[in-house]
């Protein structure tokens, strides 16, 4: 059996489907230089920090608040505010550096 037709799996296939969808509409797969990355490992990096420094300081908002219920949800709403815009701001800088911008 050749290796073309050999079984393949849902993730393989899903890909095929997805190469080829991207070949229908003219995408073209270019491969990233060493420049961007350094960039993206530069901005995962910055992002990972972030991430890091940010819940230190809800530890310790957390472990000040402990008892104060509406508090805590205040702290656990801000927290989560901020993750996202973390990774919302890192992964834009990705997606800009995959870009070639």
């Amino acid at each position: 059996m050749p290796e073309d037709e050999a079984p393949k799996s849902a993730f393989e296939l899903a890909m095929a489907r997805l190469q080829k969808k991207d070949k229908d509409e003219g995408v073209v797969e270019r491969p990233l230089t060493d420049a961007q990355r350094a960039a993206i490992a530069e901005a995962r990096k910055v992002g990972e920090a972030g991430l890091a420094e940010r819940e230190i300081m809800h530890r310790q908002q957390v472990q000040r608040a402990a008892g104060d219920a509406a508090a805590l949800e205040k702290i656990e709403d801000e927290y989560r505010r901020d993750r996202e815009r973390i990774v919302y701001d890192r992964d834009k800088k990705i997606e800009k550096i995959r870009g070639g911008q």
